[in-house]
């Protein structure tokens, strides 16, 4: 398992089915500074590898977790997510891979 994320990733919150597209190690760290986390939460990586946060001295690191999430498992991630917002069809919701999926969350740029 690697022990640094594969860039972009979500995040999912304990709790919580609305996820966070994060692009990169400065986004984790802009969004880190604001956010409570709990010991459930957990950062998944564009190769289905998960990392959990922890706190030290003020400052947030991920820590490899076994969980690694697969296709189908990112995709009702996302299916979720989405339901939250109720603006697609959650049966046309279906990635071939966890990158796939990841980048389905991309916020558009315009």
């Amino acid at each position: 398992m690697l022990s640094t994320p594969v860039w972009p990733a979500i995040l999912k919150l304990d709790g919580d089915d609305e996820l966070l597209f994060i692009a990169n190690q400065s986004q984790f760290e802009d969004e880190a500074t604001d956010m409570i986390f709990s010991d459930e939460d957990i950062l998944i990586d564009s190769e289905g590898a998960s990392f959990l946060l922890s706190m030290a001295n003020r400052q947030i690191s991920l820590v490899p977790h076994t969980k690694h999430f697969n296709a189908i498992e990112a995709s009702a991630l996302i299916q979720a997510h989405e339901f939250c917002k109720a603006e697609v069809c959650l049966t046309k919701i279906q990635f071939p891979t966890v990158r796939e999926a990841i980048a389905a969350l991309a916020p558009f740029k315009r």
